[in-house]
């Protein structure tokens, strides 16, 4: 994973929210770095007093299953990533990143101040994390989230992904969500699966909003923007969709 810190991290003794932010398929750590201009669009918005200075954590959440997997966390195709989206990764997040981020970094840890939030096969995987462990991330993100859910089973898979419906109910009761935010653009092809949730959760009654920017599944007109728009809204007491 690549840790991204506030300019003065070293330089006082503050501690800080954490947004956690994941790659789609054929990405891995540096996605967000290399095509979302991520320093780029994280430091303006901290220069200007747009956004609350955070932690941003991107991760590869990519499977790896053998040697030749492991060698340099190798690249894998879009095919490939998303069959390995098997739930094994997932379901050892909260330890393996989360826990050790907290225990590495001065981190505020608690839901209030942790964000997660992924493109594409990254935002499936960012509801399903939210879903599964309601009482971890305060905030949650899904970027024209892949919700097609294709993928080989196994025990991981089954217990992981599946019942969306009734582990975001259980989210929304237990732990209402600060901000939950779904975003697609006008061509983009997951957006008909994403208004899909979007209107599923207006029936439900969970509070969220749906924003759609132009351009279709890419980068510039897309999750750049996307991104930048949540990490103006995430941690603020103001929040219009505060819950609690």
């Amino acid at each position: 994973m690549i840790v991204y810190l506030p300019k003065d991290y070293y330089n006082n003794t503050e501690s800080y929210p954490v947004f956690y932010l994941l790659h789609g398929a054929r990405g891995y750590e540096t996605a967000w770095i290399r095509f979302g201009e991520v320093y780029q669009s994280t430091d303006s918005l901290w220069r200007e007093g747009l956004a609350e200075k955070c932690i941003v954590v991107m991760p590869n959440v990519n499977q790896y299953d053998d040697d030749d997997d492991y060698d340099n966390a190798r690249f894998k195709d879009a095919y490939e990533s998303i069959l390995e989206l098997d739930g094994k990764v997932e379901s050892a997040f909260r330890r393996d990143v989360v826990a050790y981020v907290d225990s590495v970094y001065r981190t505020i840890p608690d839901r209030k101040h942790r964000a997660i939030a992924g493109l594409s096969v990254g935002g499936y995987q960012s509801i399903y994390l939210a879903a599964n462990f309601p009482g971890t991330f305060g905030y949650v993100g899904a970027m024209s989230p892949y919700m097609l859910g294709l993928s080989k089973p196994g025990r991981y898979r089954w217990r992981f992904y599946s019942c969306l419906h009734p582990k975001m109910a259980r989210e929304y009761r237990d732990y209402p969500p600060y901000g939950y935010y779904l975003y697609a653009s006008q061509w983009d092809m997951m957006r008909p699966s994403t208004l899909k949730l979007h209107y599923w959760m207006n029936k439900k009654g969970f509070p969220h909003s749906y924003s759609k920017y132009p351009g279709s599944h890419d980068w510039p007109e897309g999750w750049s923007q996307e991104y930048k728009d949540m990490l103006q809204k995430v941690f603020k007491n103001e929040n219009p969709l505060c819950n609690q």
